[in-house]
C-alpha cells in the first residue's frame, strides 16, 4: 500500500471508504504505535474529514471499526459489569534485590518438589517491563474487531468501557490482519494499562486550572477518571495512552504465542502499543540489574512508573506453577522504594481521632511528591515530634508511606536558621477544652469526652468506611456536608435521612440522593461484626470485633454481658483483658445505650451465627497480626488464618507468632515487631506457611 498522504481512490463510495479507513489505521499504527509518521497532521485531518463527509452522503458505509466511530453514542446512565473469561491477577511485590531472589529459589523450589518433569532452565528466562501507574483495561475482539473494553475491577467482573476506550487513539479497532499472516484470532482478550503521559497530564491540569475548574491530582487519578466519564465526549478531549503487555484469553487457528517476549512482539505486530523499555534477560541477575536502573531514572519517565515487572519468559511454564493466594508465581513486581521531597513546615493542627486520640497533623509548603501535591501530612504523635526534634519553621522531609500516605520523616538540621520554635503538645482539647490524658503504656494523648465534637466526622467516616459498614458514597466531603447542614449528629442518624435533606445539599440531585439512600437501606443487611467494627470501640479491630459477634450474637447480647458479666468476655480467644475493659467501659456509657437504641429503631440490628473453631490445622499454635493493604479485604485473610487453626490478634505483642505485612503497612506494628524480633511475613510468606512452595 502506498505511504502517501494523497493516495489516488476509486471513485466507487464503498471502495473509497474501505480504502480511506485502511489508510487512515495505517497512519494510526505508524504514529501511536511506531512512533514513526510519515505524513502531516495537516493531510491526516485531510483524509479523516474525507472519510467522514463520504460517510455522511452514505451512512450505509459507516462501520464500527471506522476511525471516525471513536466517539460516538449518547451519554451513558452507569457501566454494566463485565465477566473476565480469566481471572485478572495483581502480583506480589519484591522491594529490592534480596526478595526477587528469593521470590526465584522459592519458585524453583516449587518446581522442584512438585513439577519433576518440568526443565528447571526454563526458569532462567525473563522479561522485564516498566509497571505503569495507571488503569488496567481487559480489550475484547471478535474475528479481529475490537467488541468490548473493561476494567480490571475485583479481577473477576469489571465495568464496561467500551466507549470511552474506543476514543483512544493508540487502540486498534481492528487487528492488523496483514501482519499477522492473514489470519486473526476468533477471539482475543488482551491485558493492557491506559495512562495518561506526564506531560501531557501537566498541560491539561494547567489549562483545567485557567478555565476555574478543579484540576487532577496526579496521572494516574486522571487516567482512571478520564476513562469512568458517562460521556465519551469528555473521554475523547483526554490525552489518553496505551500499553498493552499479555493476552488474556486466546481461540484461533494459529496457536498463540508461548513466551513473553513473543506475546510483546505478536501484540506489536497485531497494532497494539507495546512499550520499547521491555527486555529479555537470560539470567536473574541481569534482569535485576535492570530493574535498578530505572529508580535514577524513574523522574525522566514520560509516565509515572511504581515499579518494573519480572516475568518468566516461558509462559507454559508460568502456568505451570501456578498461584500462591491470587498471586502468580510466574512474575514479581519490583516496586520502587517511596518518593520523598523537602518542604517548609509551617504549622501543626491537632485532629481527634475516632477513639479520642490526639492526631497532630503538619501544614507544609506544598510540594510534589511522587505526582502527588501534599500539603498536610501526619505527624504520629507528639513523642515522635519530641524523638525527631521536628520544629515549627524547619525545613523537613516528606514522605509517602507505600506511595500513598504522607508523613513527616525528619528535619534537615543542616537547613535550620535558628529561628525554629519547639512543638509544644497541647494540654486540654481544642474542639471541647476536656484536659488531656495519657494512658498507661500508650504514646498518644486522649480526650476522654466521649461526645467529643471533634470525633463527629471521624467516627461517621469510620463507621461508612471498607471495612465496617461499607456504605458506598459517602466520603469525607459528604459527611462534612452533612454534619456542616445539622443532619447528622451520630452514626445512627445516617438511618433517618430523607431525599428532600439531601436535595438540599451541594450538588445532590435526585439520582444521586436516592443513590446514597439506597447505599444506606443497604448497609442494614451488614453483619453484627462489621457494625461493631463500624462503632469504633477503642481496641476493638476486624478480629475482635468477629469473635465478640460469634460469642454473643447480637448487640443485646453483647451489653449484657459486658455490664454484667465483664468476666466472660476474656474467655474469648482473642480478647484480652485490655480489650475486654475497653467493651466494659464502652458498653456501661448511657450514650452507647442511647445510640445502639436508636440505631435499632431504624432497623439496624443484625445478627451473626457462630462459626465453628478449627481445633487442628497447620498454624495451630500460632498467632498473626495483620497490617496494611492486602490482595483481599483484612477480615477474609483472617477467616483464612482461622480455617487453618491459626489466631490473630490486633496487636503486636511477645506472644505474637508473625506479622503479616501489605501496602502501607502501620509504622508502630512494624517497629514494634522488630524490636521484638516477630518475623514478618508478605503475603506470599503467609500462604506459603499452609502452601509451601
Amino acid at each position: 500500500m502506498a505511504q502517501q498522504g494523497t493516495l489516488p481512490l476509486p471513485l466507487d463510495p464503498a471502495e473509497r471508504a474501505a480504502k480511506l479507513r485502511e489508510h487512515i489505521r495505517e497512519h494510526d499504527y505508524r504514529y501511536y504505535v511506531l512512533d514513526d509518521p510519515i505524513i502531516s497532521d495537516a493531510e491526516y485531518d485531510a483524509l479523516v474529514a474525507e472519510l467522514r463527509a463520504l460517510e455522511a452522503e452514505h451512512p450505509e458505509l459507516i462501520t464500527p471499526d471506522s476511525p471516525t466511530q471513536r466517539v460516538s453514542g449518547a451519554v451513558a446512565e452507569g457501566f454494566a459489569k463485565v465477566q473476565h473469561p480469566q481471572p485478572i491477577l495483581s502480583l506480589g511485590n519484591a522491594s529490592d534485590a534480596d526478595d526477587v531472589r528469593a521470590w526465584h529459589e522459592r519458585i524453583r523450589a516449587y518446581a522442584e518438589k512438585n513439577l519433576p518433569d518440568l526443565d528447571l532452565e526454563r526458569l532462567e528466562r525473563f522479561v522485564v517491563e516498566p509497571k505503569i501507574d495507571g488503569l488496567t483495561v481487559v480489550l475484547t475482539y471478535e474475528s479481529g474487531v475490537f467488541a468490548r473494553g473493561a476494567t480490571r475491577g475485583d479481577g473477576s467482573v469489571g465495568e464496561d468501557i467500551t466507549a470511552n476506550l474506543r476514543t483512544i487513539r493508540q487502540l486498534p479497532l481492528t487487528l492488523r490482519r496483514e501482519m499477522l499472516n492473514g489470519t486473526v484470532p476468533t477471539r482475543l482478550v488482551v491485558r493492557g494499562e491506559a495512562y495518561m503521559p506526564v506531560a501531557d497530564f501537566e498541560r491539561m491540569n494547567q489549562a483545567l486550572r485557567e478555565a476555574g475548574e478543579r484540576p487532577f491530582a496526579n496521572p494516574r487519578n486522571a487516567a482512571a477518571g478520564s476513562l469512568r466519564q458517562l460521556d465519551p465526549a469528555v473521554t475523547a478531549k483526554r490525552p489518553l495512552r496505551l500499553f498493552c503487555y499479555a493476552i488474556v484469553d486466546y481461540d484461533g487457528d494459529v496457536p498463540a504465542p508461548t513466551t513473553q517476549w513473543e506475546t510483546l512482539h505478536w501484540l506489536r505486530q497485531a497494532g497494539f502499543p507495546v512499550s520499547d523499555l521491555a527486555q529479555r534477560f537470560e539470567a536473574l541477575e541481569a534482569a535485576i540489574a535492570y530493574c535498578e536502573s530505572f529508580i535514577p531514572r524513574r523522574d525522566e519517565m514520560p509516565f509515572e512508573i511504581d515499579g518494573v515487572v519480572i516475568k518468566l519468559d516461558d509462559l507454559e511454564a508460568a502456568a505451570a506453577l501456578g498461584y500462591v493466594g491470587k498471586d502468580p508465581r510466574g512474575a514479581i513486581a519490583y516496586k520502587f522504594p517511596p518518593r520523598e521531597a523537602t518542604t517548609r513546615l509551617r504549622a501543626v493542627v491537632v485532629r481527634i481521632g475516632r477513639t479520642g486520640n490526639v492526631v497532630p497533623n503538619a501544614v507544609l509548603d506544598p510540594v510534589q511528591v511522587g505526582g502527588i501535591t501534599i500539603s498536610n501530612a501526619t505527624l504520629h504523635n507528639f513523642d515522635d515530634i519530641a524523638r525527631k526534634d521536628i520544629r515549627l519553621g524547619d525545613r523537613v522531609i516528606v514522605k509517602r508511606a507505600g506511595d500513598v500516605i504522607p508523613y513527616v520523616a525528619g528535619p534537615v538540621v543542616s537547613a535550620r536558621t535558628g529561628e525554629e520554635q519547639p512543638i509544644l503538645p497541647p494540654t486540654e482539647c481544642p474542639y471541647c477544652a476536656t484536659p488531656l490524658t495519657r494512658r498507661e503504656g500508650e504514646v498518644a494523648l486522649y480526650c476522654l469526652n466521649p461526645d467529643c465534637p471533634g470525633r463527629a466526622d471521624r467516627a461517621i467516616e469510620h463507621f461508612v468506611g471498607r471495612s465496617a459498614m461499607n456504605i458506598e458514597g459517602l466520603g469525607e466531603k459528604i459527611v462534612a456536608q452533612l454534619i456542616e447542614a445539622g443532619l447528622v449528629n451520630d452514626v445512627a442518624d445516617l438511618y433517618y435521612l430523607k431525599k428532600e435533606d439531601l436535595l438540599g445539599l451541594e450538588r445532590f440531585a435526585e439520582k444521586k440522593a436516592q443513590n446514597l439512600l439506597n447505599a444506606i437501606e443497604a448497609s442494614k443487611r451488614q453483619p453484627l461484626a462489621r457494625l461493631l467494627v463500624g462503632l469504633g470501640i477503642r481496641h476493638v479491630g476486624e478480629v475482635a470485633a468477629r469473635a465478640l459477634a460469634e460469642r454473643f450474637g447480637s448487640l443485646d447480647g453483647l451489653i449484657e454481658a459486658a455490664t454484667n458479666h465483664p468476666e466472660q468476655l476474656q474467655d474469648i480467644e482473642g480478647v484480652g483483658p485490655v480489650i475486654a475493659d475497653s467493651v466494659r467501659e464502652w458498653a456501661c456509657r448511657e450514650s452507647t445505650r442511647a445510640l445502639i437504641e436508636k440505631l435499632k429503631r431504624a432497623g439496624v440490628n443484625p445478627v451473626q451465627a457462630a462459626r465453628p473453631l478449627i481445633s487442628e490445622g497447620p498454624l495451630t499454635g500460632k498467632t498473626f497480626v495483620i497490617t496494611g493493604t492486602l490482595s483481599q479485604p483484612r477480615e477474609a485473610v483472617a477467616e483464612w488464618i482461622a480455617a487453618h487453626g491459626g489466631k490473630v490478634t490486633d496487636s503486636v505483642s511477645k506472644n505474637t507468632s508473625y506479622l503479616v505485612v501489605g501496602d502501607s503497612p502501620g509504622a508502630n506494628k512494624l517497629t514494634k515487631a522488630r524490636q521484638l524480633n516477630i518475623p514478618i511475613l508478605d503475603e506470599a510468606g503467609l500462604r506459603a506457611l499452609v502452601e509451601p512452595t
